[in-house]
């Protein structure tokens, strides 16, 4: 089927069964697009000229429909006490908006659009860039004039993320200039130095007027920027802001629900997780409202994780992982991440086959265990190799062992995958289990499939990379996935350029 998602996200998508009902459509489309809202379906119907009409049964649809999302936008329930979260009131209550606790949901774009500025202010700059134009004169900027556009820049920036860094203050101001020549400066061989260097300024005031409005990402950092700090530390000690291409790094609790609120229906979500068979759509809509409170407790406090796993057990579930990736960075971990690796994994080969040395030959063991080029064997295959030809140690991350009770062979690791092998060491082994703090947490199917819920839960519990495996997921984070702007490290750098021109 064609899957509308939005004006400038159509996918071409694959059921392998036909749905009996729209329910069963409905809830596959949520599960594969990650959705965090409820939607509507709408169908391109050929008896009308392939105009769109309203979803209603299953059997309306042709063999190859084109469909289209519907976003709801529903009420967000205001309870008098956290007991009214309990199942009996559930189904009562109006469905919460499933993305109420996020603040963004948008990476920083890969272009940077400038927005409209006041009727004023656009007048002034379409006269100036007319005059511009004609006889290269550049605009006098009143310094009102130049508040308003700052202002305005500074207040779109912030919808993107509070703490830019400097390559994003390069491309805004870069953006202005080629958006309103007129600006131009004229003595600095850029033209935009000046407008980055104030854009600088103006943010840290826009992040001071939302420090005064409490909101969280910045409230955590207050007095730590000034000569004399609120806690007596040095300035700019212990700065929490987005890493890692984090969009939602603290966000806001829902409208209307506070701490004492959220923390009740948390115990439900204990509770339920208690079941044999949790409701997951109550699942999902839980965790999505108590989002902001668990990020608070992940950033805040560091918890250690045998806490974690008790406080909220539903985050160590598949399901969960990926949806906490893409609440906290608005992205489809596991199709990102697979659509990556599958995409770079015949030039990851080639270029294990024409590695030499000690890298050489460790790859062409790694090779020779390649059995067959079964999706999963070949997925292996390259994320066994990637920490190796990233001079990274995999053998402090991949441990074997022949019984998951010997817990000698894990229980210093900190961040790491356990494989059980009786005989000997496999690329793919029969049983993985995910490793964090020196306990096992999950249980996935394969190793590839371990390793993509691993990097989920890192970012889910706000941990940082391994020393040992830096390299591979700063490579699997910038390169595989696109987070962060940050300049590439020269080992990362040559691989990605390797992969380019390897045919």
């Amino acid at each position: 089927m064609r899957v509308i998602v939005s004006e400038g996200d159509i996918r071409k998508m694959t059921m392998t069964t036909q749905p009996d009902r729209l329910e069963d459509l409905t809830e596959w489309l949520k599960e594969n697009l990650q959705t965090n809202y409820s939607f509507t379906l709408q169908y391109q119907d050929p008896e009308f000229n392939n105009e769109l009409c309203n979803l209603t049964d299953i059997s309306e649809l042709p063999e190859k429909p084109t469909i289209k999302i519907i976003p709801v936008i529903n009420l967000i329930p205001i309870p008098a006490e956290p007991e009214c979260f309990g199942e009996s009131s559930s189904q009562a209550d109006t469905e919460i908006l499933s993305n109420s606790s996020l603040d963004r949901s948008f990476q920083w774009p890969d272009t940077f659009h400038i927005p409209k500025f006041s009727v004023d202010v656009e007048y002034r700059l379409r006269q100036g860039n007319l005059l511009y134009l004609k006889d290269g004169t550049h605009l006098k900027v009143m310094k009102e004039m130049k508040h308003d556009i700052l202002e305005k820049l500074a207040e779109t920036m912030y919808e993107f993320k509070a703490y830019p860094t400097k390559e994003e203050f390069e491309d805004v101001a870069k953006a202005l200039v080629q958006s309103h020549p007129c600006l131009k400066e004229q003595g600095s061989s850029s033209g935009w130095e000046g407008w980055k260097n104030s854009l600088k300024f103006k943010m840290g005031n826009y992040r001071n007027k939302m420090r005064l409005l409490g909101r969280l990402e910045v409230t955590v950092n207050g007095g730590k920027r000034g000569r004399h700090t609120t806690d007596g530390n040095p300035p700019n000690k212990d700065i929490k802001k987005p890493k890692k291409g984090e969009i939602n790094f603290l966000p806001e609790n829902p409208e209307g629900m506070d701490d004492q609120n959220l923390e009740g229906v948390r115990q439900v979500l204990v509770n339920e997780m208690k079941k044999t068979k949790p409701n997951g759509s109550l699942v999902k809509k839980h965790m999505d409202m108590t989002f902001a409170l668990r990020r608070k407790e992940v950033v805040n406090e560091k918890p250690d994780i045998s806490k974690m796993v008790l406080r909220w057990p539903s985050l160590f579930t598949e399901s969960q992982v990926y949806y906490e990736f893409n609440r906290v960075v608005g992205k489809n971990l596991r199709e990102n991440f697979f659509d990556a690796l599958d995409h770079y994994s015949p030039n990851l080969m080639e270029i294990f086959r024409k590695k030499k040395g000690l890298t050489g030959q460790l790859l062409a063991e790694l090779l020779r265990q390649t059995k067959t080029t079964e999706p999963t064997d070949v997925r292996s295959l390259c994320l066994r190799g990637l920490p190796v030809i990233l001079g990274d140690d995999p053998s402090a991350f991949f441990k074997t062992c022949s019984d998951v009770n010997d817990k000698d062979s894990f229980q210093q690791i900190p961040v790491g995958i356990l494989c059980l092998d009786p005989e000997r060491p496999q690329l793919n082994p029969f049983g993985v289990h995910i490793i964090l703090e020196g306990s096992l947490v999950m249980e996935p199917e394969n190793l590839p499939q371990a390793f993509c819920l691993l990097f989920g839960l890192i970012y889910a519990l706000h941990l940082d990379y391994p020393k040992y495996m830096k390299n591979t997921f700063l490579f699997i984070q910038q390169v595989f996935l696109n987070l962060g702007k940050g300049e590439l490290t020269p080992k990362i750098q040559s691989l990605k350029n390797q992969l380019a021109v390897t045919v």
